[in-house]
């Protein structure tokens, strides 16, 4: 059972995160049909915390990876599940849903032993899947995000993005 103490810590899981980085990513080039080719490319991001404790949020440039490309993400946690939801919005699809207006599901998680994972449920070309983000080797100036999909309610996954990224100077 989680006490009090516990639930405080967990509020606290995002802490290293504000300030600017510097992503190496690598995402894969097709999914699903056992590729093993990886496309690289550099981004940067910016971190902010939102006023209250509610959460951060980050801004996502890769400019030579895609030519005006924004990815937006934002997280928020709820002290009363102990739990963490992180949405991503970006300026190709929009992020939300496109009958309904609302924002596409997030996925949903906490830290564990200095690692993070967060899952949930979405469609992905037709298909429903579910989503993993793997945060891991956090340190005062590293961490690194995974992304995760799996066709088969979480027997199997497949990475399909991985960041590396370095603190970098304000």
């Amino acid at each position: 059972m989680q006490t009090q103490e516990t639930k405080r810590q967990h509020a606290h899981d995002f802490d290293f995160w504000p300030g600017r980085w510097r992503g190496a990513n690598r995402k894969l080039l097709k999914l699903f049909v056992g590729c093993d080719e990886w496309e690289r490319f550099d981004a940067t991001i910016e971190v902010a915390a939102f006023p209250g404790g509610i959460g951060n949020y980050d801004v996502f440039l890769a400019e030579q990876w895609r030519p005006g490309f924004v990815g937006l993400s934002f997280r928020v946690y709820d002290p009363v599940a102990d739990r963490w939801s992180i949405y991503w919005l970006e300026n190709r699809s929009g992020g939300v849903d496109h009958e309904t207006g609302s924002l596409l599901p997030p996925v949903v998680g906490r830290f564990v032993d200095g690692v993070g994972v967060f899952e949930g449920r979405e469609i992905y070309e037709g298909r429903p899947i579910v989503v993993r983000y793997r945060w891991s080797n956090i340190t005062p100036a590293t961490a690194r995000w995974e992304q995760s999909f799996s066709t088969d309610e979480g027997r199997t996954w497949e990475i399909n993005w991985v960041s590396d990224m370095t603190r970098l100077a304000d």
